[in-house]
């Protein structure tokens, strides 16, 4: 998969190089232990997927701009400050096999760390009047912490249906793919239907990247998360949804009340699992999954043949087959 994603990058490779050197003096501080963290950060980055949204996303709609730069570190930054949040939130000591900022330096360090990659973000679109490109991202902010509480507000009750889980991923992880590709395109064009275009474009990606992640939970291999995890913290996602939906009322009933009461017992999750994978609901998620990924390449189709657009095309296919 790696050798995939380095094909992928070869339309903005100069770029993606000139971005690190970029987004590690955009971590830089005066204070030695934010910078001893920050460093961590930095020898830990995972596949800078979204930087790669940014720069295709601008090169499918003209020429990379400085605009384009700085967008892309002000969307790595935003993501890296919310992973270093979650972490404290989901009180997760490891993140991409390597040990979590709380895990290392405690909460306290963890959160204001991810407030400082926040308003260094922030800074660097005020700094360079970046107005548009700030606008996009505050909207990501605000629906990625709304998803998240919807998320929690429904794991409380287990009252989530269809449409419900849809908008918490749509929030949740859509919105940074979505703004990452309207940033891209807003760093180049001017053009409002475009830039819609591109960001509709992404959101359909982020959808379909966020029902992969939550298959992961019922596959069969160990990805990096634990098989079970969802289910063991009462998150409702579509393969469970869908099979308690289409479940007899007593079977239904069971599986709620291993959920809420008995999430925490191996035997029983595997139970959960088992009476998903029968009942369908696995097909059904992935059906849903190429539905969005279908929508995003003929999106993508309405542009003209390029690189960029071969890359983004890859890309799109990269989230959906990817292993882990």
């Amino acid at each position: 998969m790696s050798s995939i994603l380095e094909n992928i990058k070869k339309p903005i490779e100069k770029e993606l190089e000139e971005f690190e050197v970029r987004f590690k003096n955009a971590m830089k501080s005066k204070v030695a232990l934010l910078d001893r963290v920050t460093s961590y950060i930095v020898k830990r980055k995972g596949k800078q997927v979204r930087p790669m949204f940014v720069f295709l996303s601008a090169k499918l709609c003209g020429e990379i701009t400085e605009a384009t730069f700085n967008g892309a570190s002000l969307v790595e930054l935003l993501h890296t400050a919310t992973l270093v949040h979650d972490d404290v939130v989901d009180d997760s000591l490891e993140r991409r096999g390597f040990f979590s900022i709380n895990a290392l330096w405690k909460n306290k360090i963890a959160v204001l760390v991810g407030d400082f990659l926040l308003s260094k973000g922030l800074l660097i679109a005020i700094d360079n009047e970046h107005f548009n490109l700030l606008k996009i991202v505050s909207q990501s902010v605000k629906d990625m912490s709304e998803g998240e509480l919807l998320q929690m507000e429904k794991a409380r009750k287990l009252d989530i249906v269809e449409d419900v889980y849809f908008e918490i991923i749509k929030k949740k992880t859509a919105s940074l793919i979505s703004s990452a590709c309207a940033i891209g395109a807003s760093s180049v064009t001017e053009d409002k239907e475009m830039i819609e275009k591109v960001r509709s474009l992404g959101e359909n990606i982020g959808i379909a990247f966020q029902i992969k992640d939550d298959l992961f939970d019922y596959g069969e291999k160990e990805i990096g998360k634990p098989r079970g995890i969802d289910i063991k913290e009462q998150k409702m996602t579509l393969p469970l949804i869908y099979a308690l939906n289409n479940a007899k009322e007593k079977d239904r009933r069971k599986m709620i009340n291993i959920v809420k009461r008995e999430n925490h017992k191996s035997a029983k999750v595997k139970e959960v699992i088992a009476f998903v994978n029968q009942s369908g609901g696995i097909e059904y998620t992935i059906a849903k999954m190429n539905k969005y990924r279908d929508e995003a390449l003929s999106i993508l189709n309405t542009f003209p043949v390029s690189e960029s657009r071969a890359s983004l095309e890859q890309l799109i296919n990269y989230t959906i087959e990817r292993k882990h």
